[in-house]
Order: C-alpha cells, then structure tokens, then sequence
C-alpha cells in the first residue's frame, strides 16, 4: 500500500499587522466618518444637479423680457435681488422655454433705452465671497476628496503607484503571547545554535567587549513543515525585540525596480527599530542562482532584488543589533554570493525528528485537547515515522475532529489511530462496496503480508492489518511500526522488507494459482529496494562494493535530485540480472514460508475477512507467537 502524507503550517503566532497599509476596517466601521462622506457627495450631487439646470436656461436681454411681458407671452416668474428666473410659453404648443434674465439697477436708464427703442443686456459682476467658494473652492475640494479616497483603496488592493516600492514585512505585535522555545520541540541542536543569537540581542555589549561580533546572517534550512518559521518567531521572543517577517515572493512584483526599492526600505525601518530581527521566509524565491535563463536584452528584476540584498547585507554594520535570518527547503539553488562568510555565514539544519523528539512534539499539540486515559504517545510517534511537526500538528487536529465526529466526551486512542491511518491513507471509502470474491482476495493478500512479516527474522512488529478500503487505490494495508528508531539497515533487513513486500503477491499464488493488480505498488517497491542495494549500497557479490550512477543530492539535505549514469551497458545487464536475482530468490523464499504455514494463512484471512481491521495482538495470537514489547 503508498503511504502518503499531508503538510499543514504548526504552531500558533501572534496576530500580523501590516505596515505601510491603513486600517481598512476602522474606514468603514466609523459611523462619523460614513456620515462626513455622505455629506460631501450630497452636496457635490446638489450643486452640479444646480449648475447643469441654471446652463439649461437662455439667457436673454431685459429689453426683450419686457417686450415678451407687453405680449402677455411670459407664463411664470421667479424674481430675486440680482435675476429673475422664468417660462415662456408658446402661442399655440405645449413647449415651454426656460429663461434668466437680469434688470438694471437704475430704472430710469431704462425708461431711457425704451424711449429711444435700444435693446440691452445687463450683467452684475459677483465678486463676493460665497460665489467664488461655491464656482471654485468647492468643485476642486470635492475632486480632491474623492482622489484622495480612491489612492486609499488602491494602496489597501496593493496598486497604487505611490506605494509600490514600499516593503510588505509584517511586524508582529507587542500585546498577546509571545512564541518561544517552550513552545517548540524536537529541535535541541537549532535551539543551542540560535542561543548565541538571542544573547547577542540581549547583551550585543558583552560581544563587542571581546572583539566579535555577531553572524549577519542565520539560514534556517530543512525540510518544509519542521518549524523553520517557528524557530524565527522563538527566537524574537525569547530576545523581545520587534520581528520583521516577509516572504521571498513579496519582494517581486511587474514593475522593473520594485523589489530592489522594498528590501532598502525594509533595511531601513529595521535600523530605525533595532535591535530586531528580520526574517525572509522562502529565500529561494529571490535568492535563486544568477544567470539562469533571463530575457534576451532585458533585465532580470530577481537578479535585481538579490544585487540589492547582496549589498545591503554587505555594507550592513554587524554591531547595529539586526539580525537577519532566512527560511529555505532548498539550499542548492541558492547563489553562493548569499552562502558566503560575512551574509549568511551561520546555517542551521532544521530536520525531521526522531522518535523522542517526535513525542515531545505531540506533548505540545494535545495540551489543549481533551484526552481520555487510553492514549499512548509512545504508540503514536512509532507510528509516524519521517512525520514532521506539522504533520503531528494535523494528526492532533483531526484526532479532535473525529473525536467531536463520533461524539466521544474526550479524545480517545481509537481517534488518533483513525487519524493517522486518515493522513497516510486518505478517508475511509465506505461507499466502495467490495464484491464478496474481491474482498476474500484482498484478505488473503493482506494475510501474507502480515504471515511473513511475523516469520522473518527482522521484520518489523505488526500493529494493524486492515482490508477496508482507503484513499483513491488502497483496498487494503498492513502496519508495522518499529521497535526503536533506526538510522542503518543491513543487507538481511533489507531482504526481509522484499520479502514482506512480496508476501501479498505469493498468498494470491498459493490460494488462487493466479495473480492480480494489487501487488503493483508492492513490486514497484520491492524493486527499488533491490536495485539501491546492487547500485547504491554495494551489496552484490558478483559486482562488488562499488556504486553506480552519481546521485545529485543538496549541500544540507537529504534530498536526490536525479541519478546520472556512469556505467556502460554491459554494466547495467549485470545490474538488472542481479536484480532479477534478488526478487526471485526472495520469492521461492516466501513461496516456501506460507507454503509451510497455509493453516494459518487461512485462520488469518478468515478472522480478517470477518471483522475487517485486526491489530497486532490478534495477528500473533492466532500466529501463535509472542507478541513484542512496543516499549523496548
């Protein structure tokens, strides 16, 4: 059966609050400030509703007013101090015709004008104080607000031009509880290497009192979900200083220039608040080799980011009291610019905890659960081998899920036992209804794992045999969990794993005289175990203690990246016909085993196909043998 497993984000942080951001809620949660701009948009709304009605009307000459008045052709008046406001109508139509008009201020002028039959036009030049707020102070106060609300809401939406090369790092706040090394575990050699850090923020004098001083900069390398990010934050509260924290990707953005600005603007608030840390999670994202793969003419803008951390870092004055500390899961891409002495000359290895380290781990993630008397943490870490402490996190979280999903007063074993086999083997498919022949061959294969693996000299302990099917292939697994953390396997041991792997392939042989599909992951393995110790490991007699094929593994990390080869081809012949070799000989081998012990093959696979999970307990019973100690 594939084991798979589920990365989640650990532990809990304090709340982050941006900076160089306004606080969108308090803009919209304030009644006052809701009430202010409903003001200004009403009156903006009024007086241009007023000024397109007063264009709408003609002006036209008091001369002609008077001849429209003489004609009896004016319907209606308004009259104020300085105009009078009015409707002609039209002899004849319905049409009505808006005007303005202005009198004289001295009536005999125009008596005089009448006399004589000349035609004139009055205007008053308002010069006073209301008329030039209302036609020029007010129009551009109300542009200059609504500008001013619009730049707010696209520097809160990250696109404001004014804004863009200002940084994105989130200072966590003062108030609220601090993470620190309490509140990690399983990384005891990380804490001793940043304990220096943490002294050094203290008493940055002590240091310079000697005449050194502090690594500029600390890389925190591991794989993804062992706490790298936690470490960072342990370390700013353990030392209470302010902790700057941004992501790689954040510096990047369209615009060429943009990610250089940030990381001077970053540097520089740092050295305004230090002493502090600064913390990059995911350095890769910038920090990636120069030279790769740029736009033919044009500048790459990472390459630009990096340049100005390079120099930043470089002209950095390690007594300042800043630290900088980065993140990463893959340091062999990094630029060696970035690796060398005087940067970040300190790297720590964050890896994945043992079996101790893993049970401390899990002490920290149930101290808010419920637990009923049964639980055994000691079980639980033998069960998660290579699990990191997110993955642990996860497990307490949905041991709590399925302990509320079952209405359990208290989280209980059974739950976490469920969560586990949920997380490596995805949800139970209750609605995948096995035919009655599938679900007999199923059991029988299942049977011949667990038959061999309690045979075989070195085989590891079984837990739990399972025929109920799970995840989107798996109609069945066999658990073994180890006695004691193990870090080398012998030539036996690794034949016992072909043989327990082939176990389920075999039975299906014995029982049925026939093979099916199921065994495929259970080959796929057992070949690559088979052929890792023939190139890899040196354990074939005819082609010696040599290796072949260069594997490209990181600097810091257990991680491949690709086999090359370097053997010919009369070479790798030998190779696959030591192979070949391996894997058959391990199948006469249990071939021969269950042969031997098909009584109980069949007591196992009837038991099994009855109740459908058995633990280990009841395996060796009906096995009739010893069951191990687990605590050992």
């Amino acid at each position: 059966m594939a084991q798979q497993k589920m990365n989640v984000p650990t532990g809990k942080s304090k709340p982050d609050i941006e900076i160089n951001k306004p606080d969108q809620q308090k803009l919209w949660h304030d009644p006052w400030k809701l009430f202010i701009w409903y003001l200004i948009f009403t009156a903006a709304f009024f007086y241009f509703s007023q000024s397109m009605l007063e264009h709408q009307r003609k002006e036209i000459p008091y001369s002609e007013f008077q001849q429209y008045v003489k004609n009896k052709e004016v319907d209606s008046l308004v009259i104020s101090q300085n105009k009078i406001l009015g409707i002609l109508k039209k002899e004849g139509t319905k049409a009505r015709e808006y005007f303005v008009t202005v009198p004289p201020p001295d009536d005999k002028i125009a008596r005089e004008l009448d006399s004589r039959g000349i035609s004139y036009t009055v205007h008053i030049e308002d010069q006073t104080v209301n008329r030039f707020f209302f036609d020029w102070i007010l129009p551009i106060a109300i542009f200059v607000l609504i500008w001013v609300f619009l730049s707010r809401r696209m520097r809160t939406m990250g696109s404001s031009f004014l804004n863009i090369g200002q940084n994105k790092a989130r200072i966590h706040a003062d108030e609220g509880p601090k993470v620190t090394f309490k509140d990690i575990a399983g990384v005891s050699e990380a804490k001793v290497e940043l304990e220096e850090v943490i002294k050094f923020l203290k008493d940055s004098d002590y240091y310079k009192s000697l005449g050194g001083h502090m690594p500029k900069g600390v890389l925190l390398v591991g794989p993804p979900g062992t706490g790298k990010t936690l470490l960072a934050k342990a370390v700013a509260g353990e030392a209470d200083v302010p902790f700057f924290s941004i992501s790689g990707s954040d510096f990047i953005e369209m615009f060429v220039g943009v990610g250089a600005a940030r990381v001077r603007d970053l540097f520089e608030q740092a050295r305004k608040k230090a002493p502090c840390i600064i913390f990059i999670d995911e350095l890769d994202a910038i920090g990636r080799t120069r030279g790769a793969a740029t736009m033919v003419g044009g500048h790459d803008e990472r390459e630009q980011t990096l340049n100005q951390l390079l120099v930043e870092m470089d002209g950095f004055d390690s007594t300042s009291g800043v630290v900088v500390m980065a993140a990463t899961n893959r340091p062999e891409i990094l630029d060696k610019a970035l690796m060398r002495a005087g940067r970040f000359d300190r790297q720590v290895v964050v890896d994945k905890p043992d079996l101790k380290d893993r049970i401390e781990i899990l002490k920290i993630h149930i101290r808010k659960l419920k637990l009923g008397e049964d639980i055994d943490l000691n079980v639980i870490a033998q069960r998660t081998p290579g699990f990191v402490g997110a993955d642990l996190a996860n497990i307490a979280n949905e041991a709590a899920i399925l302990a509320a999903r079952h209405g359990h007063k208290a989280v209980m074993m059974s739950d976490f036992e469920a969560a586990i086999d949920r997380i490596m083997a995805g949800p139970e498919k209750k609605n995948r209804v096995l035919s009655p022949a599938e679900k007999k061959r199923v059991a029988y294969h299942e049977s011949g794992h667990a038959l061999v693996a309690v045979t075989v000299p070195t085989g590891e302990p079984v837990h739990k045999v399972s025929i109920i099917p799970r995840g989107i292939g798996a109609l069945g697994y066999t658990l073994q969990l180890p006695v004691e953390e193990k870090f080398l396997s012998t030539k036996k041991e690794l034949l016992d794993q072909i043989a327990i792997l082939l176990g389920g392939r075999v039975a299906e042989e014995i029982v049925y005289g026939d093979v099916s599909s199921g065994a495929q992951n259970d080959l796929e393995r057992a070949s690559e175990i088979a052929r890792a110790m023939i190139t890899q490991l040196g354990m074939s007699e005819k082609l010696g203690p040599i290796t072949y094929g260069r594997e490209q593994r990181s600097q810091f990390l257990n991680v491949s990246g690709g086999m090359e080869r370097n053997y010919s081809e009369a070479t790798a012949k030998l190779i696959d016909e030591e192979v070949k070799s391996i894997i058959d000989d391990n199948y006469k081998r249990v071939h021969k085993i269950l042969s031997d012990h098909r009584d109980k093959l069949e007591k196992l696979t009837a038991h099994l196909e009855e109740k459908e999970v058995i633990d280990g307990q009841e395996v060796y019973s009906i096995c009739d043998l010893p069951a191990p100690d687990l605590r050992a």
